[in-house]
């Protein structure tokens, strides 16, 4: 049975691209005779808002759209969270990353004038691994005084999952279709999880998605390269490993995808407008 998840933020109020999003999603599993999820992802305490959860429930049942209950909030998975970051650490994967954002910068602008050093990866410049071999005294005792994240050890991770694929059934940016070998070496060592965040976004995704029993992740081809490193991780947690179908992307007039900053395109604001959701399809080609 497909299993299908629309998992939105409420940062924002939810925007066209969204609306394509959910509604691929939705009608996906619904052609297939499957389930609907609904996720929110409100894992970050500090930018999301009730009022804006209230108006992603509001857009969607205004899209008739309906999905299996309950909904999941990351709010309430802090310990499925730490129980997957203390078997990546048990395993010898995860260390503690003293650097700032500026340190970071500078280190990794290092790196690029340095000839032999590739520091450029799938999303940007990639952590150049400043503290990936401190000894483990320094480490303890950095912990105990200043804020750190956790990263994982990209290369040991490698080493302990061995060549992984998956499968996409969607079309990447470049239009990349069937079996993928997956590359997460091109990520680097990617946050884990913050002093202020129980799990960044790679973790947590992959650990809702299996609790979620999510057979087909559907989302924009934006985050196609997301499913490189999402892929390791579920290897490493012995995960239940999802179909991949990236969507297109909704772009604006100037071919810019839309912002949850631009309010002439909220779903709200639309709908205020005297939009219907059969307009809305139809304005998205559905």
């Amino acid at each position: 049975m497909i299993v299908t998840r629309f998992a939105p933020s409420p940062t924002g109020y939810l925007h066209l691209g969204h609306a394509f999003a959910a509604l691929t999603a939705h009608d996906t599993a619904m052609r297939a005779g499957g389930h609907f999820l609904l996720r929110i992802e409100d894992i970050d305490s500090g930018r999301c808002r009730p009022e804006f959860e209230e108006a992603i429930l509001e857009d969607l049942h205004w899209l008739r759209l309906t999905w299996s209950t309950p909904v999941l909030r990351q709010s309430a998975r802090g310990d499925a969270y730490r129980g997957a970051l203390e078997r990546l650490d048990a395993a010898g994967l995860v260390y503690p990353c003293f650097c700032t954002r500026k340190e970071i910068a500078e280190e990794v602008a290092r790196s690029i004038e340095a000839p032999h050093n590739m520091a450029l990866g799938s999303e940007g410049p990639i952590y150049p691994g400043t503290c990936r071999n401190l000894p483990l005294h320094v480490r303890r005792e950095r912990m105990t005084r200043e804020p750190y994240a956790l990263r994982l050890d990209m290369a040991r991770a490698i080493k302990c999952s061995g060549p992984l694929i998956f499968e996409e059934q969607g079309a990447g940016p470049g239009g990349e279709r069937g079996v993928i070998t997956a590359e997460p070496a091109l990520f680097g060592d990617i946050v884990l999880a913050r002093k202020d965040m129980p799990a960044a976004y790679h973790l947590a995704v992959v650990v809702d998605d299996a609790y979620q029993g999510v057979t087909l992740v559907t989302r924009g081809n934006d985050l196609f390269a997301a499913a490189h490193v999402q892929r390791l991780l579920q290897a490493l947690l012995d995960l239940p490993v999802p179909r991949y179908a990236h969507h297109r992307l909704i772009l604006d007039e100037t071919g810019r995808k839309f912002s949850k900053r631009d309010q002439s395109v909220t779903l709200s604001a639309l709908r205020a407008s005297g939009v219907t959701p059969a307009e809305i399809r139809k304005r998205l080609a559905l």
